[in-house]
C-alpha cells in the first residue's frame, strides 16, 4: 500500500471504479468530505498519477464488433531490438484493443476486437501475421465474458 494513502483515498477509489462519472457532491458525500476537501484529494489522486485517466464502458457488440480473440503470439528472437520492433509495429494495428509481453511459454498476448470470422482473417493476414519477429500464432475466440475490471476490489482495501 503506497505510504501516503490513507483510508478515505481508497474509499474514493472505490466509490471512482463503481462510477467514474459520479458528481464531486455525492463522491464526497459517499466518503464523508467536504466537497473542496474531496475534489484536493482526487486532484492529488490524479497529480500522483494513480488515476490516470477517465473511460466509458462500450459495448462493442452493439456497434457489431462480435468477436474478440485473444492471440499468443511467440517471435523468433527476444532480444531488446525484437521486442522493440514487434511493440512499435502492434501499436499500429488498429484492431488490437490490447498487447502484453508474456512470461512463459509465449512471448506476448494480444486482444483483438472483430466482426465476425471474415474480419479477423482480415486482422489476420494484414496485421498480425506480417509483425516483426512472428514465428507462432495461436488464436483462441472469447464465448463470453464473464468480468471485467480494471483493478481488483480486494486491491482497493487499504484499511
Amino acid at each position: 500500500m503506497p505510504t501516503d494513502l490513507d483510508p478515505i483515498d481508497y474509499k474514493i477509489l472505490r466509490e471512482l471504479s463503481h462510477d467514474a462519472r459520479i458528481s464531486h457532491v455525492i463522491l464526497s458525500e459517499r466518503v464523508g468530505l467536504s466537497s473542496t476537501a474531496c475534489a484536493r484529494r482526487l486532484q492529488h489522486l490524479e497529480k500522483i498519477g494513480i488515476i490516470y485517466g477517465y473511460s466509458a464502458d462500450i459495448d462493442p457488440s452493439l456497434l457489431g464488433y462480435r468477436m474478440q480473440a485473444i492471440v499468443h503470439i511467440s517471435l523468433d528472437h527476444q532480444n531488446e531490438n525484437a521486442l522493440a520492433a514487434f511493440e512499435r509495429a502492434v501499436r499500429n494495428c488498429p484492431d488490437v484493443t490490447s498487447c502484453h509481453l508474456m512470461s512463459g511459454s509465449h512471448d506476448y498476448l494480444v486482444q483483438v476486437l472483430v466482426r465476425d470470422m471474415e474480419d479477423y482473417e482480415r486482422v489476420h493476414n494484414q496485421y498480425l501475421s506480417r509483425l516483426p519477429g512472428v514465428i507462432r500464432l495461436q488464436s483462441s475466440f472469447v464465448m463470453r465474458s464473464v468480468i471485467k475490471r480494471s483493478i481488483s476490489t480486494s486491491a482497493l482495501v487499504g484499511d
